[in-house]
């Protein structure tokens, strides 16, 4: 049972500067979960002996059965330090990689984090990762160096080499710390460059007087502070423990003991126990070179040997008379029970846990080193208030006030309410408090005692009489005369009632960094679009709004607190109300909020900055019901789903698939079990995992696969097996004349392979590229982004937009010569608009606006003059944007695909007569002008007026040709005539389509999206296959057997290194997506478990082989065969998405048929 209770907790709730919002932060199997319950067990809710065991925190039975913590889960500790009672808020995180995002949900809602590395492993790819998210969350991390004891124990090491393997992880952990600090301070050195070249200033006038301006190339490296930075144990940030063992010292502790015995100060020895010191035994004083000097340093012969000698008497030698004068020098006091026990383990345990108490040692350290919700780091504050390329000084005069709220973490009445809620997680009913049984008070128990006997009492008199006047209640006497059923006792089962306790319900698992939430108020949820300046304009200045309903919307919902919850791991305690700089759970917000969202009660208040996930969603399968009336509990089971897992995707793709989309294997099997036994309780049928390709072409090959020279060229073009019903006309330098099916406009273009470092740069700025988007439309429309309601472009989105430019021009410019120019001739980026696909512009003549022309200031106001985009722009876009959405291979996306359009005719009517635009001058002026003055269309018929709407002529014609999911709907249909068009044939119809109306506009969508199709097809064509970098430590008795696996997974091996001071390999490789289900598993038994591999995402990678190889030369036939029995390792890939969507797949049933012949049996 625990010590203190929950009201004692709520009061401690009410000083926040003795509160700590901490989590616990490690790769897996380092140790964290071991740590928490050490730390739990300080408060008496689970025993000192069963920490380590009981996993407290795992409270899921996969979770209990894989040995790995797989959601984010909270606790309040109490602790109380020089007579000062302190609240820990505990949240422990999984160190697995699929999880990382438990990890970001974590992070969030903290101040500091506990950074816990094993020795013996050192610091590993997932600890990396978990630095990184507490550097960008700005909060204070502490070092764990956990299981020492495997240094004793398993490596057999010295006191001495203990010593150097401690400082070599420790120069490892801080090494990552120290490139994170510079890369930080380089970017924001950056951004104030950027911001000082965007300002005004007097340049024009410096520079007439002669004086030049200098660029200050100054890093700010020199400038920033950088002492309390790195992890030092003396320092105090730094604990040296054995989790399993219940251990955990810091420096400070053995020097409070040896200051007396050795007459030093303690601030001395602070300082001196740890680093190049040691003791003079002559002089007795402290003097520095122990290295140099051969001598023992001072951590070697007071803290180490100590430790050393206490492990050898009771674990190897089990020598009971010594260990008793262990005891008595260190004046403990042993349990009798663990003196008898027969296992040495727990022997150590408790001399260990007596004399070095882990909880103590962590505890104190995170009451003196960690920052309360009081110490909030300012810049955390504005980055939190901050979303995107927002800065702060750019929010409304309200919204920046809210700044003070969050520095001095009011609780008052009076103050606004800011949440953060960084996920929602799913409860049983019957676990809620509300549910649970309630404890009886002495006279219910004394009124149930009475009520039992009473009972007991008239059973036995019942038992004692021989007549059974009364029939029993249950017992139904059938007359025989029925159906000729002879007459039998028949126990009639009563129907179980349903309880509705049954079922989940949804908790926010949220922080509050502002105010005070109480049971029944009323709140708004802010969503990631909401903008502080649009609902203060549309509430008239009114900050606090609860009660009003004019935000009601897609930004701004209402909605009532119904419960309050203090987060005790496994159990929850109601609360009446939670102040500021508290972690708790919040009932009611189920309708409400996604994943994610910020509850304030104020519109001013912004919201907050989206968290970032390192592990992105990959992996996808398909679901259905295995009885189709279950489909609706599918889809609702998914809806739930998707809610309870901050990493998860759920969508319903074109084909009508319910899909899952999980970070990784592990990930999967988590959420389709919650799919089965949680959220829809039904059975269900999973499709084999569906992995993402992209297709993409490549520059001709040289060489063929038995690598011969090709000395025909035109052998690696294929041809099309199927033409398309559009006349197409193929040119030797292989690009591709096209016309529409009306013969009106036709088109000349060609494909193109990017280069890799353009495509590189595409596919990492896909943020960027759909600003760009946006800020382009905006600008061709002749808007202001003020004018569409959206947020004004800072300085600092300028300055990336503009750094993205010149990056992409280097690019360019490093590729050759032929692609000179080509940033300025972007015509659009695809698929999706922010797409690794660019469409350019080279046609003679049309001189449309660039899409960078929108970012210059007075450059933009002056290319406002030049010729606006054609009509039928817009339609060609979208056509592109089609094609590059579902590639020809397997109707997949395509990536680093440049398509340039070479020249564009339109044709006045069906006859011969060509040109660009129409003849008549007036009509010509207003299309390459594009705008339309009139509202009626004069011309080859006087006495007849059309009444059309004015349009903008940069509108989308057909905007809901945008979602690439309907392109084939929308592509049947682009040939038919539009409701109220004119004949085709009628005289009027060119002015008509000036306008943008009309079927030529479907058709040049269908023609440019076919003639993509056609000019990749020309080119050689690859499969892409999604890439994950593996990172796996084994033995190196086991090495072959691990390269083996790797390698029949078409795996390559990208570094080998030797862990400095161990017997174990760090090997770095890469493993195709579609090759990794099973690896995990497959590799463990190859290795009998000395080898654990780690996989996250890392790129897209070419698949070398072409999908449509077949032997042709003699060199080939040679070498592969007649039957070609080489297994094409991308047309299987490519086949097997195929047949997955349900597209033709060319398949032999015979092939290369031959007598069946019997093989002679041995005898």
């Amino acid at each position: 049972m625990r010590g203190i209770g929950g009201e004692r907790l709520a009061r401690l709730q009410e000083n926040a500067a003795n509160i700590r919002n901490i989590c616990i932060l490690a790769h897996v199997d380092h140790g964290k979960t071991t740590l928490a319950d050490t730390l739990i067990s300080s408060n008496g809710i689970i025993s000192s002996r069963m920490a380590g065991k009981l996993r407290y925190m795992d409270s899921r039975k996969d979770e209990q059965l894989r040995g790995i913590t797989m959601k984010s889960s909270a606790i309040s500790l109490h602790y109380n330090k020089d007579d000062q009672d302190y609240l820990i808020n505990l949240i422990d995180s999984p160190g697995h990689v699929d999880f990382s995002s438990e990890v970001s949900t974590a992070t969030r809602l903290c101040d500091g984090a506990l950074i816990v590395v094993d020795v013996v492993e050192g610091v590993c790819p997932q600890t990396h990762v978990v630095l990184r998210q507490a550097w960008l969350e700005h909060i204070t991390p502490c070092l764990v160096l956990n299981k020492i004891d495997r240094l004793i124990s398993e490596l057999k090491y010295t006191p001495l080499e203990a010593h150097l393997r401690l400082q070599q992880v420790l120069e490892q952990v801080n090494a990552v710390v120290g490139n994170l600090f510079a890369s930080g301070v380089l970017e924001q050195a950056t951004q104030k460059n950027a911001e000082k070249s965007s300002q005004p200033s007097d340049s024009q006038g410096s520079e007439s007087n002669g004086e030049k301006i200098l660029y200050d190339w100054s890093d700010g490296l020199e400038e920033t502070d950088d002492s309390n930075l790195y992890f030092s144990p003396d320092q105090g940030n730094v604990i040296f423990a054995s989790a399993i063992d219940g251990w955990g010292f810091g420096i400070d502790h053995f020097a409070d003991m040896y200051a007396t015995k050795l007459g030093v100060k303690v601030e001395i020895l602070r300082k001196t126990l740890w680093g190049d010191f040691f003791l003079n035994s002559k002089t007795k004083r402290i003097m520095k070179g122990a290295q140099v000097k051969g001598k023992k340093p001072m951590f070697v012969q007071f803290i180490l040997e100590n430790l050393w000698s206490v492990y050898d008497t009771v674990l190897v030698k089990r020598d009971k008379d010594k260990m008793q004068k262990i005891i008595g020098s260190l004046n403990l006091k042993i349990p009798a029970r663990d003196l008898r026990h027969n296992d040495c383990r727990v022997h150590l345990q408790a001399i260990c846990g007596q004399w070095l108490p882990l909880s103590e040692a962590l505890l104190a350290m995170v009451c003196q080193k960690l920052p309360s919700p009081l110490d909030i780091n300012l810049e955390r504050i504005e980055k939190l208030m901050c979303g995107g390329f927002r800065r702060f000084d750019t929010l409304p005069q309200q919204s920046q006030q809210l700044k003070s709220a969050f520095e001095r973490c009011i609780s008052g009445d009076d103050a606004p309410v800011i949440v953060y809620v960084s996920k929602m997680f799913a409860v049983e009913n019957l676990n809620l408090p509300k549910n649970k049984p309630k404890p009886l008070s002495d006279e219910e128990l004394q009124k149930r005692h009475q009520e039992a006997k009473e009972r007991h009492a008239l059973k036995v008199a019942n038992q004692m009489s021989n007549t059974a006047e009364e029939p029993n209640p249950d017992i139904i006497k059938v007359d025989p005369s029925q159906n000729g059923i002879p007459l039998q006792d028949v126990h009639v089962n009563k129907p179980p009632e349903e309880k509705e306790e049954d079922g989940d319900t949804f908790l926010a698992f949220a922080r509050v960094f502002s105010g005070r939430i109480r049971k029944g108020q009323k709140l708004l949820v802010l969503g990631p679009k909401h903008d502080p300046m649009t609902a203060l304009l549309k509430g008239d200045g009114a900050s606090h709004s609860c009660g009003e309903g004019i935000f009601s919307g897609r930004s701004i919902s209402e909605f009532v607190v119904n419960d309050l919850y203090l987060l005790m791991g496994r159990e929850l305690e109601l609360m009446d109300s939670v102040p500021a700089g508290n972690v708790l759970g919040i009932g009611g917000l189920e309708g409400h909020v996604l994943k994610s969202a910020t509850v304030s009660s104020t519109v001013a208040c912004p919201a907050f900055t989206t968290m970032t996930f390192d592990a992105a969603p990959i992996v996808r399968v398909a679901v259905e019901p295995k009885h189709l009336a279950d489909m609706p509990a599918l889809v609702n089971g998914m809806k739930l789903l998707n809610q309870s897992d901050p990493c998860v995707e759920v969508l319903i793709q074109e084909t009508g698939e319910h899909v899952i989309v999980a970070a990784g294997e592990v990930h999967l099997e988590r959420c389709l079990d919650d799919l089965r036994e949680r959220f829809a309780k039904i059975e269900i049928k999973v499709s084999e995992p569906i992995v993402p390709f992209r297709e993409t072409i490549i520059i001709p090959p040289k060489i063929d696969m038995v690598n011969e020279a090709i000395d025909d060229i035109n052998q690696v073009q294929r041809t099309r097996s199927a033409m398309s019903e559009l006349e197409s006309e193929i040119s030797k330098d292989g690009s591709l004349t096209i016309k529409t099916a009306n013969k009106l406009s036709t088109f000349k273009l060609r494909a193109l392979p990017l280069p890799e470092e353009v495509t590189k740069l595409l596919d990492e700025n896909t943020e960027l590229i759909k600003i760009l988007d946006r800020i382009s439309a905006a600008w061709l429309a002749g808007k202001t982004s003020e004018e569409q309601g959206g947020e004004k472009l800072t300085a600092e989105a300028l300055a990336k937009l503009l750094e993205f430019r010149d990056d992409l021009e280097t690019a360019f410019a490093n590729a050759g010569k032929k692609w000179r120019g080509a940033v300025d001739r972007i015509w659009s980026f695809g698929p999706k608009h922010c797409g690794p696909n660019l469409l350019l512009n080279r046609i003679d003549g049309y001189d449309r606006p660039t899409i960078w022309q929108c970012l210059g200031g007075d450059e933009g106001d002056v290319s406002r003059d030049c010729a606006a985009p054609r009509v039928f722009d817009n339609s060609v876009v979208s056509g592109f944007q089609i094609a590059t959405f579902s590639g020809p291979l397997c109707e997949e996306p395509m990536m680093g695909v440049c398509f340039a359009i070479e020249n564009w005719l339109i044709e006045e009517s069906t006859e011969s007569n060509k040109f660009t635009f129409p003849a008549d001058k007036d009509v010509n002026n207003r299309i390459n002008n594009g705008v339309e003055t009139q509202d009626t269309v004069p011309r080859q018929s006087e006495n007849v007026a059309i009444p059309v709407r004015n349009v903008d002529s940069t509108s989308n014609i057909m905007p809901e040709l945008s979602s690439p999911g309907l392109a084939k709907s929308f592509a049947s249909d682009c040939s038919s005539p539009l409701i109220g068009s004119p004949d085709v044939n009628s005289e009027l119809m060119p002015h008509f389509t000036s306008r943008g109306y009309g079927p030529l506009s479907g058709q040049i969508i269908s023609t440019v999206k076919e003639g993509c199709r056609i000019a990749f097809q020309i080119r050689p064509q690859r499969l892409m296959a999604a890439m994950y970098k593996c990172d796996i430590q084994a033995t190196a008795d086991v090495l072959g057997r691990m390269y083996g696996v790797v390698s029949r997974r078409h795996g390559n091996i990208q570094r080998e290194e030797m862990r400095e001071g161990s017997a174990v390999f760090d090997i770095t490789a890469t493993l195709p997506v579609a090759e990794s289900f099973g690896f995990a598993e497959e590799i463990r038994k190859k290795t009998s478990g000395s080898a654990s591999p780690q996989l996250f995402f890392s790129h897209w990678e070419v698949v070398p082989s072409d999908p449509f190889w077949e032997p042709s030369t003699e060199e080939e036939l040679l070498h592969f065969g007649d039957k070609a029995d080489y297994e094409n390792q991308s047309r299987k890939y490519m086949n097997g998405v195929r047949r997955r969507k349900g597209l033709y797949v060319e398949k032999k049933t015979v092939e290369h048929a031959e007598k069946q012949r019997t093989l002679t049996r041995n005898k």
